[in-house]
């Protein structure tokens, strides 16, 4: 005997009402979800939270060891973006500073106590290499320099500039050219050539930018020298 229609439906409705129950009791919450996942084999996992890496003064990825200085400099962008420079966690130079222009953008650092001395940009394409000189002829030993470059740094450099930083610690200067990216950190009376020194050559072949090369960025640590007897 065949069902009639209406009571076919009807037991349809019962049939999946009853498995509905069913899962609902066997998986609760979700059954939907659940049922699917069953007859999938599929399981969900926890989400991992991502937890972004910690950063320490100026932006490095590890901290410094006791008794020594934390920097990070960075060559300006083209002639659009100026250079910076960050010791423990202090911006020395910057735009947001105003304190930066075209040239060699240069801080004096006491390199026993970390104090900063001094900041001051010098044009090396309109400028006077003079000005320079007298800037760092008289460093005192122990002396840090810190040096990030800005559009041309390197027009007015003479031999004599460029011996200076060579005395710094500079392996790089000597080459130094129109339109290069150079970070630096030297010392007055450093014995080696310094291990914290970058330059990027001005090439058309290779620029970033149409008539400059890209950007240097550049961060470690610096001991702190020991107070000087007498």
């Amino acid at each position: 005997m065949r069902l009639a229609g209406p009571v076919r439906v009807v037991m349809v409705l019962l049939l999946v009402g009853f498995t509905w129950l069913l899962a609902s009791s066997l998986f609760g919450g979700n059954s939907v979800s659940s049922v699917r996942h069953f007859f999938s084999g599929a399981s969900e996992e926890p989400t991992a939270v991502e937890i972004p890496p910690r950063k320490y003064k100026c932006g490095l990825s590890a901290p410094c060891p006791p008794k020594h200085l934390a920097f990070r400099l960075v060559s300006g962008a083209a002639n659009v973006i100026g250079p910076k420079i960050c010791l423990e966690d202090k911006m020395l130079l910057s735009s947001v500073k105003n304190n930066v222009g075209r040239g060699l953008n240069i801080a004096l650092v006491n390199g026993v106590t970390g104090e900063l001395m001094d900041t001051k940009t010098f044009d090396m394409w309109a400028g006077d290499v003079n000005d320079l000189l007298k800037f760092i002829r008289p460093l005192h030993e122990g002396t840090l320099i810190f040096v990030a470059s800005f559009d041309d740094p390197a027009t007015k450099l003479n031999d004599e500039s460029r011996r200076l930083f060579e005395e710094l610690g500079s392996s790089t200067v000597k080459e130094l050219a129109f339109r290069d990216s150079w970070v630096f950190v030297g010392a007055k009376g450093i014995e080696n050539k310094s291990p914290f020194e970058q330059r990027m050559k001005n090439s058309k072949s290779n620029n970033k930018y149409e008539g400059w090369p890209e950007s240097l960025e550049m961060d470690g640590c610096i001991p702190m020298r020991a107070p000087l007897e007498g």
